[in-house]
């Protein structure tokens, strides 16, 4: 599909427009509300003089793969109402820039990066909303956490009570094939209602943080909270979507 770029407020307003109209259909083709369904646009390679227009056409989070390309941001766009959310694998050392300008964490996938995560925050005296990312894709990653793992993480994450665990989010597998992308939002689902059968309290609000510009409509009729979409109200990127999949250090 081929997304143009978008160059001014109308452009994101038309774009945005289209998403959430593709948003409402896909809710009501599963018998959900529209408003069961979060649209977190993602500005990752997106210059700021863009990023304003699309926060001037009503973009006030904005999701960021890279966690230095979003404090360039953040400090960028100080004046606006805009706020961060990290959702690319982050190393440990880079723990005190999410506590310094995210308000969410879409890819939690290590205790030992919960830890780095809960120590900072705990000395910043802030919580922080986070996703736990799984592998669902089948594709060999140690960035991701494996489904096997999903229940015992869920419960050790207790432990950090700066940590505000929202639900779990995946990136389905690269293909054009549907029926590999819908099992990979569907295994997702699964392990959100396990947790919720062994305690409900493990996922917090059990939101699905999943689907992308190629998927999103798709991820919403298998139950997804969040959808991250970037290309389809920014316009295409130069770095393909397969850059910022599980096998992959994003």
């Amino acid at each position: 599909m081929d997304y143009p770029t978008a160059l001014s407020v109308e452009d994101f307003t038309r774009n945005l427009a289209r998403v959430r109209a593709r948003i409402d259909e896909a809710a009501g083709r599963a018998g959900r509300g529209a408003d069961e369904v979060r649209l977190l646009p993602v500005s990752k390679t997106v210059p700021e003089d863009r990023v304003r227009l699309a926060i001037e056409a009503g973009c006030h989070r904005l999701g960021e793969n890279k966690v230095q390309e979003a404090v360039r941001k953040h400090d960028a766009l100080l004046e606006t109402d805009v706020s961060w959310s990290i959702i690319g694998h982050l190393q440990r050392n880079k723990a005190r820039d999410v506590v310094a300008i995210a308000q969410e964490f879409h890819a939690l996938d290590s205790l030992r990066l919960a830890e780095a995560l809960d120590r900072r925050l705990q000395a910043a005296g802030r919580g922080l909303d986070v996703y736990v990312q799984v592998n669902t894709s089948g594709e060999e990653s140690k960035y991701v956490l494996h489904p096997d793992d999903v229940l015992d993480t869920l419960a050790r994450l207790a432990a950090f009570d700066s940590l505000r665990v929202q639900g779990l989010m995946t990136l389905a597998v690269f293909t054009p094939d549907t029926t590999r992308v819908r099992s990979c939002f569907r295994l997702l689902r699964d392990l959100r209602d396990r947790a919720r059968d062994v305690d409900p309290g493990l996922v917090g609000p059990g939101g699905l943080s999943m689907g992308m510009s190629g998927d999103y409509e798709a991820a919403i009729e298998e139950g997804a909270t969040v959808v991250r979409v970037g290309q389809a109200i920014f316009g295409e990127r130069s770095t393909p979507d397969s850059h910022y999949w599980p096998t992959h250090e994003a």
